[in-house]
């Protein structure tokens, strides 16, 4: 696995439930602060088989991304389960965006 990937799973793993992270959030903190299209291919091959809380990870601008209605569904869903408000497909960064304390301590050695 490579080292960037590595720290993708290991940063959104961290996300804790209630907050939520953007795809350009994570890729930033794993060292690659252009690479959000690469934690969206992460997540879309690698959530199910390492367990990742993929519905904690939106946009920039706070939106579900997921063009499938049942998909849609499904993120909202989750978020409101852990107490995340979700109106008409966004979220409200100010109030649930996590900014990990040491997002290098979270990425580990991703270079």
């Amino acid at each position: 696995m490579q080292p960037f990937t590595a720290a993708v799973i290991r940063i959104i793993q961290a996300i804790p439930a209630g907050k939520v992270m953007t795809y350009g959030q994570v890729a930033a903190a794993a060292g690659q602060p252009r690479a959000a299209r690469q934690v969206v291919r992460i997540l879309h091959s690698m959530s199910e088989a390492h367990a990742l809380p993929w519905h904690r990870v939106v946009n920039r601008l706070g939106e579900i991304a997921i063009g499938d209605p049942d998909g849609r569904m499904s993120q909202e869903l989750s978020l409101d389960a852990e107490g995340v408000t979700t109106i008409s497909g966004r979220v409200d960064l100010a109030e649930y965006r996590y900014e990990p304390a040491d997002a290098e301590e979270l990425a580990g050695d991703s270079e």
